[in-house]
């Protein structure tokens, strides 16, 4: 039997779509962050896919570091009082933080598809024999 050959989307896109990286159709979450087993459409299994806490540092970083520089120019500009600030920073961080944690979620595993990333091994060479 001859596997099927997919027209796989770049990480990115298959990312910003939130979509399976092996065919670009098939969903990759079941849930807001959760993923599922397997895609829908090529039944490719997300088994191998663990992108830890990496979505969440990149984007609290990213996103922390553009909101709070706005923050601070506003801050120095306008002098505005502080309930200003809490009426649009904590909302401009929460909405911002989750909008764009999903798609760099789904970036990393497109990312670990394609690049074949897997957990690291260590393997004996040389005369020293198994670890």
């Amino acid at each position: 039997m001859v596997d099927p050959v997919y027209d796989s989307p770049s990480p990115l896109i298959a990312g910003l779509k939130c979509r399976c990286p092996r065919c670009g159709v098939g969903k990759l979450f079941k849930g807001f962050l959760s993923l599922a087993k397997a895609c829908d459409k090529c039944g490719l299994d997300f088994g191998f896919a663990d992108p830890a806490d990496g979505p969440a540092f990149f984007v609290m970083s990213g996103v922390g570091i553009v909101i709070i520089g706005l923050f601070a120019w506003i801050e120095v500009r306008f002098h505005p009082p502080i309930w200003v600030h809490f009426v649009t920073v904590f909302p401009a961080l929460i909405i911002t933080c989750l909008g764009a944690l999903r798609p760099v979620k789904a970036w990393l595993v497109a990312s670990q598809y394609i690049h074949k990333a897997e957990e690291g091994r260590f393997e004996s060479v040389g005369k020293h024999g198994p670890f």
